[in-house]
């Protein structure tokens, strides 16, 4: 039976951080998200969380009340191929930064899979192909700064019992970004997953020579070697030069965009993301795409719909969040957090998505804006 899509409710929400964090060449200072609720004829409320770094939420919510929601209302919310393809002319305005169209869409498309779910009695895990219902956690850190220095970091990293880190560089010299690691590396020890991730920040000689003299220091890959204006290329040559293996996909729109990445012979890993790039339905798609060229899918972020996607299928990594201070809403936004066990997150088999939401969070953090994207 069909089950039409009557009326969908937003909530943005923006939580400071514990401090601000800095990367090669950015800067952060909150997080903000949309949870998305849409209802279906079915008596289903298809509910998920969709975040994005910049101050565009006010832009975001009003593109999916003024532009998705009228192409989609009374249309069959389980027909998700096609709503995703009505949804999709909400990206193609080339004065508007396509990336507010694209996690608009992603806030729906992630809401409708969640229905979905909840709809057949099934979790998400199992419905995107089900190869597992566990997968390795990561803490993204490293960033420059960080209070205690690198010993005190990685000792939270471990102490919390999480599987490995994406170790921030990018905004000195390789030389000195290569001390950092090293230091990273010796006090993580040998049985922990420790990856840099330069953010663009350097020439393709810079990251070879980075590459280079971390080489005996077990680098599990490198994330996004090289500059934006020749990555493809530029990855490609510091992959072939240097031999570590190269990550990127995040700062793609599309899973054309990754499929060149892989076409050019750029990466190993593909960490494409999903909440920024149209939701798990384009996901999906890629990761169909990375196993016929043998790359290994990652999630930016975004762990509470990244885990679900990555245990799905055969070809995935890890999980990816922060600490406390740096992604608040994974810790506090989500109620049933189950805890890690040797670095491993269990997914349940509650249908959907899974997650319930910490309501007291949602009202402390909520935000309303004005017709001139502002809030009140």
């Amino acid at each position: 039976m069909p089950a039409t899509i009557e009326k969908i409710e937003t909530i943005p929400l923006r939580v400071p951080l514990g401090r601000v964090y800095r990367g090669s060449y950015y800067s952060m200072s909150h997080r903000s998200t949309i949870i998305t609720r849409i209802h279906l004829s079915n008596g289903v409320v298809g509910e998920a969380f969709v975040g994005d770094e910049d101050d565009t939420n006010a832009a975001i919510e009003r593109v999916i009340h003024t532009e998705v929601l009228p192409k989609i209302q009374g249309e069959d919310g389980l027909r998700i191929q096609r709503i995703w393809e009505l949804m999709r002319p909400v990206t193609f305005n080339i004065l508007r930064d396509r990336r507010i169209g694209l996690v608009a869409m992603a806030c729906v498309d992630t809401a409708l899979w969640d229905a979905i779910g909840k709809t057949y009695g099934q979790p998400l895990w199992r419905l995107w192909g089900g190869y597992r219902n566990t997968i390795p956690m990561i803490w993204t850190g490293g960033y420059y700064d960080e209070p205690g220095g690198i010993d005190a970091e990685l000792k939270r990293a471990r102490d919390a019992g999480v599987h490995g880190m994406k170790f921030k560089v990018g905004a000195l010299s390789p030389e000195e970004d290569a001390e950092r690691f090293r230091a990273a590396r010796k006090a993580a020890g040998d049985d922990f997953v420790l990856i840099a991730d330069a953010n663009q920040g350097w020439s393709p000689d810079q990251a070879v020579r980075f590459a280079q003299l971390v080489s005996d220091f077990d680098l599990y890959y490198f994330e996004e070697p090289v500059r934006w204006d020749n990555d493809h290329r530029g990855m490609r040559d510091v992959r072939f030069r240097s031999g570590a293996r190269i990550c990127a996909g995040q700062s793609e729109f599309s899973a054309g965009g990754c499929r060149d990445l892989m076409v050019a012979g750029a990466i190993d890993f593909c960490n494409f993301d999903g909440s920024w790039s149209g939701g798990p339905t384009e996901w999906l798609r890629v990761a169909a795409i990375a196993k016929t060229f043998d790359v290994t899918m990652s999630h930016h972020e975004e762990a509470h719909i990244g885990a679900h996607l990555l245990a799905a299928i055969p070809n995935g990594t890890f999980a990816d969040t922060m600490h406390v201070d740096r992604d608040p809403i994974w810790h506090n936004l989500i109620a049933n957090r189950p805890a890690l066990e040797d670095g491993i997150l269990q997914l349940s088999e509650r249908p959907g998505l899974g997650w319930e939401l910490d309501e007291d969070y949602i009202e402390k953090y909520r935000v309303n804006f004005d017709e001139n994207g502002l809030i009140r």
